[in-house]
């Protein structure tokens, strides 16, 4: 027993010793992009002993080393080798200010050598330093975005790298973190009663996003959110189960789609055999969780991608949502007090010729539109108010041809007023 803890001991003490071992550089991590030319020029002695110590991990010591060689040696073959060294430098150090400097120089680098074989891994180089450090779902997602762009880019380009493959599935990844991201934000409107905006990113997401895992799911509440908001988006519900029939066969919600759209008099479309053969390789080749995995997910900083998708062209375009059904179109918006009917979001300047306009022309703000004119005075076009049945008959074809009302995000019951409180009596200072 004692000899059993002896050895327990000394296994503790060795592990100590090579992670201070370690930790004091004398561990080598082979360098990726060394230079196997066998010369004892000056430069490519300089660049070996700046090899050397990043290999040990004196970053400091291998970047002065570099940057003597950049700035002595100017018509070296060996510059942009040395740039390229000191940003995996800094990429080797890491940190936050360690992968902000790695991200300038691995810029800097693509900048000035573009051509290189290099330039590639460069890059790829910059979306890991984002992708790294992507959060989960329900956090920020600025890294996210920013790895999305800069994986986008790699594959833009440098469409034939053999980084290419590898970026692909990164951009599914971080796409599967930003589809889950838009489909929790849908899922808190549609639990909490706000239809049009949970229709609103689900929409956005599956149009944006078709290799979501849960993209069937979104349709699903899609199409729930808008049978609740009234009849007048049946076509938009049946278009969502259809969508859920067609583009995604093997889903749970597949069967009970068709069943809708029967009832609906609609017509079921066919399942598309791509898609189908896409669902089956992704359940095939997805990746299963462990068992400690739930326990360690909660103390884990990144997402959890192993719904990701393993086939399929990610989408190569930003994210642009669409327009909320609450937002009136032309057809929707009531006529205005100028006779115009609709609205306009396009804004246009110019410059104005006459200067005398400001002088001549009545200021706006005396008729804003919609006030009623003083009793007995007549209208600026000349014209005097109808009265009597003609006012009626137009009220009348006003009041058959109102728009119907947009739908509300708020469609619960107006909150209670509060009962005011009264003031307590206070007792008399002196007791008699």
């Amino acid at each position: 027993m004692n000899l059993d803890r002896h050895a327990v001991r000394e296994v503790i003490v060795l592990a100590v010793a090579l992670g201070l071992l370690s930790s004091c550089g004398l561990r080598r991590k082979k360098y990726e992009n060394p230079i196997t030319k066998n010369t004892q020029q000056p430069d490519k002695v300089l660049f070996d002993k700046a090899i050397g110590d990043i290999e040990h991990s004196r970053y400091e010591v291998a970047r002065l080393t570099l940057q003597t060689l950049i700035n002595t040696y100017d018509t070296s073959e060996y510059l942009a080798k040395a740039k390229l060294a000191i940003a995996d430098s800094w990429y080797r150090e890491g940190g936050a200010h360690g992968m902000a400097q790695a991200e300038a120089e691995y810029k800097d680098f693509i900048l000035f050598y573009p051509t290189m074989e290099e330039a590639a891994e460069a890059q790829e180089k910059v979306c890991m330093i984002h992708y790294r450090q992507t959060e989960k779902a329900d956090r920020d997602t600025m890294h996210a975005l920013r790895a999305e762009d800069e994986c986008r880019q790699l594959l833009v380009q440098f469409p034939n790298s053999k980084f290419a493959p590898r970026a692909q599935q990164l951009l599914r990844n971080i796409q599967e973190v930003l589809a889950e991201h838009e489909f929790r934000a849908g899922y808190f409107y549609h639990h909490k009663g706000s239809y049009p905006a949970a229709a609103n990113r689900f929409e956005g997401l599956v149009t944006q996003y078709p290799l979501y895992s849960g993209a069937d799911e979104a349709l699903w509440l899609m199409a729930d959110s808008y049978q609740r908001m009234g009849d007048r988006f049946e076509d938009r519900e049946a278009s969502a189960l259809s969508r859920i029939v067609k583009d995604y066969p093997l889903s749970d919600h597949a069967d009970e789609a068709k069943q809708m759209l029967a009832a609906m008099n609609r017509p079921v479309p066919q399942a598309d055999p791509v898609a189908e053969a896409r669902m089956k390789y992704e359940l095939e080749n997805r990746d299963n969780a462990s068992v400690m995995s739930h326990f360690w997910g909660a103390f884990k900083r990144g997402p959890d991608t192993r719904l990701a998708a393993k086939s399929g062209t990610p989408t190569m375009e930003t994210m642009r949502p669409p327009i909320p059904l609450s937002v009136p179109t032309a057809a929707q918006a009531p006529p205005s007090a100028t006779g115009t009917t609709g609205v306009s979001a396009d804004v246009s300047v110019s410059t104005v010729q006459d200067s005398t306009a400001l002088d001549t022309k009545p200021d706006a703000r005396q008729n804003p539109p919609g006030a009623q004119p003083p009793a007995g005075s007549t209208p600026a076009g000349g014209t005097p108010p109808a009265t009597g049945a003609s006012s009626g008959q137009a009220g009348g074809s006003q009041a058959s041809a109102a728009p119907q009302p947009l739908p509300s995000n708020h469609t619960g019951k107006p909150p209670k007023k509060k009962k005011e409180k009264k003031p307590k009596k206070q007792p008399d200072q002196q007791q008699k």
